[in-house]
């Protein structure tokens, strides 16, 4: 049975960052879903998305968050799968700081996966790296996709080097 990626985000603001997860997972053909669930605002919701997210088939959970960003830490207490946290410089944020110091610094026992910064797109990957553990059809999508990266930059290669400097 092919997993889900549960996408989650502490509110609709997180959305373009968020997006870009499920951008990248489209490509490489991985289902998604995607929704909000506020660690303060929703904790009842959080728990019961946390909770039933293996039963529902999700595999891997992202899951954003800007300021204090406890989002990707409580979900990761409350479940078995693998949690990765997208930090996220939202209005009320310290520069980004606080959301990536929140989902990095797990105490010992409740791991979250951290990608960088707004780093939905990377959390995408990661979430499909995951997978592709254990789906060889996938891990060639992913090798796929990974060599499109590789061949952009070397087509890139001879407009960086024939620029003229002033």
């Amino acid at each position: 049975m092919n997993k889900t990626v549960g996408i989650i985000m502490g509110s609709a603001s997180d959305l373009p960052v968020m997006e870009s997860a499920q951008r990248v997972l489209r490509e490489l053909d991985v289902a998604s879903e995607m929704t909000v669930v506020s660690a303060h605002r929703t904790p009842e919701r959080m728990v019961e998305y946390a909770r039933g997210a293996a039963d529902k088939g999700i595999g891997v959970i992202i899951a954003g968050a800007g300021g204090a960003a406890h989002l990707p830490g409580m979900t990761a207490s409350l479940t078995s799968l693998p949690v990765i946290g997208v930090p996220i410089k939202s209005r009320n944020s310290i520069d980004g700081w606080d959301s990536i110091l929140s989902i990095l610094q797990m105490p010992s026992g409740v791991p979250v996966a951290t990608v960088a910064l707004d780093g939905g797109t990377n959390a995408g990957i990661l979430a499909a790296q995951i997978l592709g553990a254990s789906d060889n059809a996938l891990r060639l999508r992913i090798e796929t996709y990974k060599k499109g990266l590789q061949d952009k930059v070397l087509e890139s290669i001879a407009a960086v080097e024939s620029h003229e400097t002033r």
